[in-house]
């Protein structure tokens, strides 16, 4: 079942265009992953420091993978660095509700 990660980070003053740098670094990276549909970068309008990341994968298990995988640690560390917190991750599933049909 296909999910989506939502993952919400606020950075430190100054290290907006760092952090663009390394989440483009990733995006790059998870693109050859399997089961990685697609992404995207949220920039609030208000405080361009706080940023959503959205990613939709194939399944859970398959987001597992990414999320441990050596090399997005690696660069989700040099992320992590560059935040006032720890970033705030949420993952859901899609649901597919019937339309009911007309008789």
């Amino acid at each position: 079942m296909t999910v989506k990660i939502i993952m919400e980070r606020t950075v430190k003053p100054e290290q907006e265009g760092e952090l663009q740098l390394l989440l483009r670094q990733l995006r790059i990276m998870a693109i050859g992953q399997p089961g990685y549909i697609s992404g995207e970068t949220l920039i609030s309008c208000e405080n361009p420091g706080k940023q959503v990341v959205i990613s939709t994968w194939n399944s859970l298990q398959e987001w597992n993978r990414w999320q441990s995988h050596p090399d997005r640690v690696r660069v989700a560390s040099q992320i992590e660095a560059l935040l006032t917190s720890p970033p705030n991750i949420a993952v859901y599933m899609e649901q597919w509700v019937p339309v009911p049909q007309e008789n």
